[in-house]
């Protein structure tokens, strides 16, 4: 792996790479990814049996949130031609597994909740594999998608962040229907930029996969959330 990382240095995204590299850059991808999910799911168990996320006012919750979030990724876009760069990506796994250990807790708290929770990680999964497929069929360049979908993302962190305190039931299904569809399309972008050679540092790509899958799979939780605590 470290030898993927002195490989594809800063500056080459501009350069033909070989379909070979390009290779290496995916399957390195998906095994970053893979190992992603380890971390997540610890920090998501131990969270939800400490209640530590659950213990946090939702104001302050949400600061942790946001510093935390955004002082990883800085240090992964710091750390990421280095040999640091994987733990301390796989730290910031954790640290969002901790993080949505409130809403994993209260969905495990119906009747349901279990079996919703392994729903709502197979529909993540099964638009993970829908997207990694569509990323190899189609042969268009995507990558002036990203800007559209960037202004989308901000608006729906903006709404998300006004509706912690509007609390409206009918907005956050709306915003988490809009976010699945959303961030469905930013893992297809991600995917097909690595195949065209765009992005050829994998713990870069890892990162943005990643992102999606995680606000994907908690946007489908709320809403099988919100449908069972109906069936309760």
């Amino acid at each position: 792996m470290n030898h993927s990382l002195q490989t594809y240095g800063p500056g080459h995204a501009d350069i033909a790479v070989s379909a070979a590299q390009r290779n290496r850059v995916l399957r390195n991808t998906y095994w970053l990814l893979a190992l992603s999910m380890v971390p997540t799911v610890l920090g998501a168990w131990i969270g939800v049996s400490t209640g530590l996320a659950g213990a946090m006012s939702p104001g302050i919750g949400l600061v942790v949130f946001l510093v935390g979030a955004f002082g990883f990724m800085f240090a992964i876009e710091k750390t990421k031609e280095s040999a640091a760069g994987v733990p301390v990506l796989l730290a910031f796994t954790f640290f969002m597994g901790l993080m949505l250990s409130r809403l994993v807790g209260a969905v495990l708290g119906l009747g349901n909740g279990a079996s919703l929770v392994m729903t709502a990680f197979a529909g993540t999964g099964a638009i993970l594999l829908g997207m990694a497929s569509l990323s190899t069929i189609i042969k268009r360049d995507l990558s002036a998608m990203g800007k559209w979908l960037f202004v989308g993302a901000v608006m729906l962190l903006v709404a998300g962040l006004a509706n912690v305190f509007i609390q409206s039931g009918a907005l956050m299904i709306t915003l988490s229907v809009l976010a699945i569809g959303l961030f469905s399309a930013f893992i297809l972008h991600d995917l097909k930029r690595v195949q065209d050679g765009l992005e050829t540092n994998y713990i870069s790509a890892t990162l943005g996969v990643y992102l999606s899958l995680y606000n994907v799979f908690q946007s489908l939780l709320m809403l099988l959330g919100i449908g069972g605590g109906r069936d309760e």
